[in-house]
This record gives C-alpha cells, sequence and structure tokens, in this order.
C-alpha cells in the first residue's frame, strides 16, 4: 500500500497522552470487563481493577510517530470511497449524502461521548451516538503478538475499514433488533454487524486499490488479521474449546470471507448489505 502524498484527509483529533481518570458508569462496565478478558485472556479480577480505575496514565506519543497523518489518509479515503457509494446506489433510507464520521486516537482510556469510558483494552470501537471511531494504535502490537494477526499498515487500515463499517451501518439504519436477538439468540445477535462491517471494510478496499496501490501481500496481512479475531480462533487463543453459542463477532471463517466478498466485489448496493439481515437465515448459517 502506498499512501504517499494522498491529499485525502479525514478529521482526526489526536488524545493521545491525555491523563483523564478511567469510570465507566451505566450498564457499560460489565460489557467492557468482559471484552477485556475475552479479547485478551485478561483475569477478570484485574480487568474489574482497570474498569475501575486502577490503572495509570500512559504518556501519548502525540503526532511524532507519524500515526496521525496514516489515520488521516486511510479515513480520507473512506471518506471518499463512501461518499461516491452513496451517491451511486441512491439509499432509499440514509440521511441525504454520506456523513463522514470522525476519529480520535488515544490511550489509556477515552470517553466516546455518548457509549460511555472506555479503557485501551476494549481495542477500536465505533459510538454511535458521537459518529466516531476510536482507536489506541497500541492495539496493533497485542493483535500481533497475542492473537497472531498482523500489525502491517493494511491490516490497520482494514480495522479501521471496519470500524467505518459500522458507521455506514449507522447511517443507512442496519440495527439489530429484538426480532433478531430471538430468531439468533442473545448472545449471537451481534454476528450480524460484524460480518457486514467487515465486508463493507472489504468494499472499501475494493475502490481505493489502486489509488492506494494495494497489492496481495497488504490483502493477505488484512486476511490474517480477520482470521486471527474470530470468535473460534480467540476462544482457542486462550486454552478454551470453540463455543458458537458465545460467538459475537462471528468465525475465522465467516469473517474471511466476508472481507475478501466485498474486496472482490465492490458492491454496496441496497441487495448486497441487505442479505446479512435476512431473517430466514441465521446468523451462525451465514
Amino acid at each position: 500500500m502506498e499512501l504517499g502524498n494522498s491529499e485525502e484527509r479525514g478529521d482526526v483529533e489526536d488524545r493521545r497522552g491525555s491523563k483523564k481518570p478511567l469510570a465507566i458508569g451505566g450498564g457499560i462496565g460489565a460489557i467492557v470487563i468482559a471484552l477485556i478478558a475475552g479479547y485478551f485472556g485478561i483475569d477478570p479480577k484485574v480487568a474489574q481493577q482497570v474498569v475501575n480505575g486502577g490503572g495509570g496514565n500512559t504518556p501519548g506519543t502525540g503526532k511524532a510517530d507519524g500515526y496521525k497523518d496514516f489515520s488521516e489518509k486511510i479515513l480520507g479515503s473512506t471518506d471518499s470511497v463512501w461518499k461516491e457509494q452513496f451517491k451511486k446506489n441512491a439509499y432509499k433510507n440514509h440521511r441525504g449524502a454520506y456523513e463522514p464520521p470522525k476519529m480520535v486516537l488515544f490511550s489509556d482510556s477515552v470517553d466516546s461521548e455518548g457509549c460511555g469510558v472506555a479503557p485501551s483494552a476494549v481495542g477500536p470501537f465505533y459510538c454511535p451516538a458521537s459518529r466516531k471511531v476510536f482507536l489506541d494504535p497500541t492495539f496493533f502490537e497485542e493483535l500481533e503478538t497475542k492473537l497472531g494477526g498482523s500489525k502491517a499498515e493494511f491490516s490497520q487500515a482494514y480495522v479501521i475499514g471496519h470500524e467505518v463499517g459500522h458507521h455506514v451501518q449507522h447511517l443507512l439504519g442496519y440495527v439489530v433488533t429484538d426480532e433478531y436477538r430471538r430468531l439468533d439468540g442473545e448472545k449471537n445477535a451481534g454476528i450480524r454487524p460484524e460480518l457486514q462491517a467487515d465486508y463493507l471494510a472489504g468494499v472499501w478496499a475494493h475502490h481505493a486499490r489502486d489509488k492506494l496501490k494495494i497489492n496481495e501481500g497488504d490483502i493477505a496481512a488484512a486476511l490474517k488479521t480477520a482470521k486471527a479475531i474470530g470468535d473460534n480462533r480467540i476462544q482457542e487463543k486462550m486454552g478454551r474449546k470453540s463455543w458458537p453459542e458465545s460467538f459475537t463477532h462471528g468465525t475465522d471463517t465467516q469473517r474471511l470471507k466476508y472481507f475478501k466478498q466485498g474486496f472482490d466485489t465492490g458492491d454496496a448496493s441496497e441487495a448486497a448489505l441487505n442479505r446479512f439481515f435476512d431473517k430466514r437465515v441465521k446468523s451462525l448459517d451465514l
């Protein structure tokens, strides 16, 4: 992948190094604890201490490492692609033209401005209330060393593309309703939007391929990461038996399948996106 002197720039705020206390209120605390323990194999008691504010503040590297520049270019590329796709597909239920998300780089913890305060251990996430993507770049070290993914540039771009995919979902009104929870089971209901976001990341990569000079090595890195963060692979890394009833993001096979399908076709039509929410198909059968 070559970003070069890309003129496409997204709106990225660098909050790394800011010293804010970690406090999580409401119902998000339990979710964060589960994510910390689940993704990184941390003892739940330790995770609880982190959530309660037991960790210190990590000084940020700020602009010196060039990550803000990298993020602005990737986010700018997603902005360009999705503006074009919203116009091309004339989506029936979106709010006019594509509205780009903002992105926040952080370290230690962050106030998501609507989805609670989260520690960096939760990994990258999108908050629909603030329409912002949140990312601690140190996540990619954990991804490579603990989960067997890749921290190559395009792997990181894929993760950003996935989170932007959640923003696209939000704008288009794709949500998991009680009907889907009854169909899939409460624990599996989140698989649909996650696989759709992987597909949307692939669609972005398809349309950005020529401009960013995305090559086979880049795609291999993204596929390695998609495979590493499948629910079954994460459970196996934690020394547990794979348990489909507990899956929340899809298997490694599913995540590979839909990212690659999006990349191969570049199809962002309503028909292509609606199938992820087809009530005739259970999430684990996608």
